[in-house]
């Protein structure tokens, strides 16, 4: 953690008062963060979403800052969540209805284009399909997939992603959040106190909640895989 920057926080100026109990002290007016409590709550943190991914849930991603949005988009990818990495759609989570009706439009749209079907139209209008495409695969490509509310989410900025964070609290979508010192880690259900702007830490925070994830699939599978066999063996024990 220490070799990733995870305990450099901002400005003292800038420190949020509910930070403190995870601030160990301050050198040259920069927050530093107890690395201690980040380990505590981070481990909090993943197990809670090993056991999301165990039971079959999905996490939704979400990091739109330069520095993050590519982590966010490959630890997603790798363990199979859904993610926003490049702006957030107002009403993705409290209007899933219309976001739902925008995925479908997408798909269908990929489908005509890779079908080859575009080709009967002219090339102004390609063009415009060939935009519409972009558009929506920027605004909900990450989510394409994600056939409802998500049971968990997962910021990376607290400060960026401020419409997220109201949606997510609005709809009750318990929250995993990396927690700078610049943030209110009450508004959270499990807080990571951690530089949220240091490209290693987030690589390193972001890879370890997609292994925790990958973890609890691997678990589900297995338990299935173990109550097949058990069926079969009842089944056979029968005959």
């Amino acid at each position: 953690m220490l070799k990733s920057g995870v305990h450099f926080g901002h400005k003292k100026s800038k420190r949020h008062p509910k930070m403190a109990p995870y601030i160990f002290t301050t050198r040259g007016e920069i927050s530093i963060i107890n690395l201690e409590k980040t380990e505590k709550y981070l481990k909090e943190a993943l197990l809670y979403l090993e056991n999301i991914a165990s039971k079959g849930g999905t996490v939704l991603f979400v990091g739109t800052k330069k520095q993050g949005s590519e982590l966010v988009k490959k630890y997603a990818i790798e363990c199979g969540m859904p993610y926003v990495n490049q702006r957030w759609l107002g009403g993705t989570l409290t209007n899933f209805v219309i976001i739902g009706k925008m995925i479908k439009k997408f798909k269908k749209l990929n489908e005509r284009a890779e079908s080859g079907e575009l080709a009967k139209y002219t090339k102004k209008e390609q063009l415009d399909i060939s935009r519409e495409i972009e558009e929506l695969d920027t605004l909900i490509g990450g989510i394409q997939n994600m056939a409802k509310i998500p049971d968990a989410i997962f910021i990376l900025d607290l400060k960026k992603e401020k419409t997220p964070l109201r949606e997510a609290l609005k709809k009750k979508i318990p929250l995993v959040a990396l927690c700078d010192t610049n943030t209110n880690p009450e508004e959270i259900d499990y807080p990571i106190p951690a530089n949220d702007d240091a490209v290693k830490s987030i690589d390193m925070i972001v890879s370890l909640i997609s292994a925790a994830i990958k973890s609890g699939k691997t678990k589900r599978a297995q338990e299935a895989e173990f109550a097949e066999k058990a069926k079969i063996s009842e089944v056979t024990s029968a005959e």
